[in-house]
């Protein structure tokens, strides 16, 4: 009898054949809903709603440290992105470089959530800025609210304040209140081109080719988490599972070489594949512990440094158990 299991992530190209029915998770049927990450976030870290989840990597170790998270991930990266195109300045900003960011206030959705975890990573190692030397202050970037599942204590030495209930971060930066904005988004005030709004990097690309080349990070925002008690019943789901997203990935990265029509809305789409493959390698995106160890030992370290976990958790800690030649695809 196939195992009913409900799945939620948001509508990738990697996922679409999961979604559709092409691959199927063997032994499973799948129920199979997408929204927007922020929205699974909350309903599975407050209601524990979903069997089979993406989630957020940095909220995941979080949980992991505070005990009693019902919930495994295992190594499939659903969203990947560099950080240095994440830090947004305002018109009153006097801020020019990273070292400038030191005595200033910046807000954030909350402290731990993974572009956050990324960025202060970034700051410290390549610019010598601690998270401890900028002032924090959290809220919802274009409406009032911000990310507010899973709450954490502000970690030693690090000041972190919530913005006033009917506030946003956007509105408080257009009147230089805080001098920065660290989000997984573009804010609407820099999408709508005000003037003055800015990134801290405006020109990202090649500071993050460079820092690829330099480091073999390429950050992991999302993992794909397993109900805990499921993995119990069903030893053999984690496998099954890593084998559907593996599977459903590999028939998406083709769409992003062909040229007879292409898969997305961007002239340049093949160029820009192909110049990733030169940099990155043919499996750019690739999934499992082995090919990622470098991003996933840097992301544990900050999570330590910056006193959202109790210790560094080995990669192999944090991912439920599977045939070893699985975790190393």
């Amino acid at each position: 009898m196939s195992l009913e299991i409900s799945v939620c992530s948001g509508d990738y190209d990697r996922i679409q054949a999961l979604k559709s029915g092409t691959v199927a998770i063997e032994g499973c049927t799948l129920s199979y809903r997408n929204h927007h990450p922020a929205e699974t976030f909350r309903r599975l870290f407050d209601d524990h709603e979903f069997d089979v989840a993406e989630m957020s990597f940095s909220s995941y170790l979080v949980a992991l440290g505070q005990g009693g998270f019902p919930y495994r991930a295992i190594p499939v990266f659903l969203s990947r992105v560099f950080a240095h195109g994440s830090i947004y300045l305002g018109p009153q900003s006097t801020i020019s470089e990273p070292g400038d960011l030191k005595g200033k206030r910046v807000g954030a959705p909350n402290y731990h959530f993974t572009r956050g975890l990324c960025v202060r990573g970034l700051l410290a190692d390549e610019y010598g800025v601690a998270p401890g030397d900028m002032l924090w202050r959290t809220g919802g970037v274009d409406s009032p609210g911000g990310l507010g599942y899973l709450p954490i204590k502000a970690p030693a030495n690090v000041e972190i304040e919530p913005i006033g209930a009917g506030q946003t971060l956007s509105a408080l930066l257009l009147a230089g209140e805080i001098d920065a904005i660290v989000s997984y988004r573009d804010p609407d005030i820099f999408s709508q081109r005000r003037p003055g709004v800015r990134r801290l990097f405006a020109d990202f690309r090649p500071l993050e080719k460079a820092y690829f080349q330099k480091t073999g990070i390429f950050p992991i925002m999302h993992v794909v988490g397993i109900r805990e008690t499921l993995l119990v019943a069903y030893p053999w789901l984690a496998g099954a599972v890593y084998r559907g997203f593996a599977e459903a990935k590999a028939l998406a990265l083709p769409r992003l070489v062909d040229l007879d029509a292409l898969a997305v809305m961007l002239p340049w789409l093949v160029a820009e594949a192909e110049a990733t493959i030169e940099l990155m390698g043919a499996d750019y995106w690739p999934y499992g512990v082995a090919p990622n160890r470098a991003t996933l030992e840097a992301q544990t370290l900050w999570s330590f440094e910056q006193g959202l976990t109790p210790r560094r958790y080995a990669p192999e800690e944090i991912f439920t158990a599977m045939e070893p030649e699985m975790e190393a695809r």
